[in-house]
């Protein structure tokens, strides 16, 4: 694809500059630190073109079928065991549509390089270098810029979204909040672990589960120390686990130095999708902090000491996002009031709660405001 200046879709000139930055920067960063195997930073003008073609080619379809491809942006040579095309392949929408049935599945992306002003795919790949830039085509008109974390554990943490028209940038100071959840800072970059089966990053592919099977669902996180928990709830529960569920929580007390991490992730992969399949279930799933399971399909209740939550501190990690007080119900339906009030009354707690239109919010206490807060990280989960 030749390097012409402007491009059909308006909004991959609205953010190209912007990654840009963002790109240059965390690169810059890990270099000054001695971090390894970085890749190349792309210019404002290649992510403006290679953000414009992968939307128009979500648009099409191949043999009746959506477009769902990987695009990342590295030479054949960062990376240990590339699969090379003999040829270059030009890159332009209509030739990716063609190529992404071969492609699709997850963990597999087409490598894109530039030469004589002129963006190619070389050929395809399952290793990537730290902070590659990332296209991903999830579904049409949805592209999401994404890289992977420094560590190489765990989600991609996402740079930008972009539906269609619509825009959003993260804004990874939003980590730096007080209070700030776990889950947020670590999905945001803020912290990260080099333990791959650290408790966060678990609870991360459990979120992401959750949102995947698109029926909805409230799971609960409760101390593992004390059961007061129940007292929010009401009786007697329909699915109570006695004794309690223990398959990820066996996972992560494995020592990681006596299983390859591959085989871990696929043995997660299987006991979360064992439990996030029953947040589909009417009523709340119970997990303590220990990912052990203990009930599921539970009603929550307003604590018989406790008050009605009135507001709530509501935020979104996009630039331009302010955080809101509102009332909870604001935000969705009756899973986000029950969610909020069962934080209201038990502030040791985390509640996480996903709709069936894709959105996904995480509930906590706040210390420092004295008030429940509703952080929606779907735009990180995608």
């Amino acid at each position: 694809m030749e390097l012409t200046s402007g491009s059909t879709y308006q909004a991959a000139s609205k953010v190209a500059a912007p990654i840009e930055e963002h790109f240059v920067k965390h690169l810059a960063c890990a270099e000054r630190n001695g971090e390894e195997d970085l890749a190349t930073a792309p210019s404002a003008m290649l992510i403006e073109k290679i953000i414009d073609v992968a939307f128009w080619a979500s648009l099409r379809k191949e043999e009746g079928i959506t477009t769902r491809i990987s695009l990342a942006f590295m030479h054949p040579d960062q990376v240990g065991k590339p699969l090379l095309f003999e040829h270059r392949i030009p890159l332009n929408a209509k030739l990716l549509t063609k190529l992404a049935p071969g492609v699709e599945r997850a963990g597999v992306h087409v490598g894109i390089w530039f030469e004589d002003d002129e963006l190619y795919i070389w050929g395809t790949t399952i290793q990537l270098p730290n902070y590659c830039f990332v296209v991903d085509v999830s579904e049409p008109g949805l592209l999401v810029v994404k890289h992977r974390r420094i560590t190489g554990l765990g989600k991609f943490t996402n740079v930008a979204v972009l539906r269609g028209d619509q825009i959003k940038i993260v804004n990874e100071d939003s980590g730096l909040l007080p209070d700030s959840p776990a889950i947020l800072t670590t999905l945001l970059g803020v912290e990260s672990t080099t333990v791959w089966n650290h408790p966060v990053n678990v609870l991360i592919q459990i979120a992401v589960s959750m949102r995947a099977h698109r029926r909805g669902g409230i799971l609960l996180v409760t101390p593992s120390n004390h059961d007061g928990w129940k007292e929010s709830i009401v009786h007697p529960m329909q699915y109570p686990i006695a004794p309690a569920f223990t398959g990820v929580a066996d996972l992560i007390r494995q020592d990681g130095n006596t299983v390859s991490e591959i085989y871990w992730q696929n043995a997660l992969r299987r006991e979360v999708e064992n439990v996030t399949g029953l947040t589909a279930v009417d009523g709340a799933t119970v997990i303590n902090d220990q990912q052990e399971l203990l009930a599921f399909g539970v009603k929550i209740a307003r604590a018989s000491w406790s008050t009605p939550v009135d507001e709530v501190l509501f935020t979104e990690p996009i630039i331009g996002g302010t955080p809101l007080q509102i009332h909870p119900s604001k935000i969705g339906g009756t899973r986000h009031l029950s969610a909020a009030q069962f934080i209201h009354d038990q502030r040791d707690a985390l509640a996480l709660v996903a709709s069936q239109d894709g959105y996904f919010t995480v509930f906590s206490w706040s210390e420092t405001a004295q008030m429940v807060q509703a952080h929606r990280i779907d735009i990180l989960l995608i």
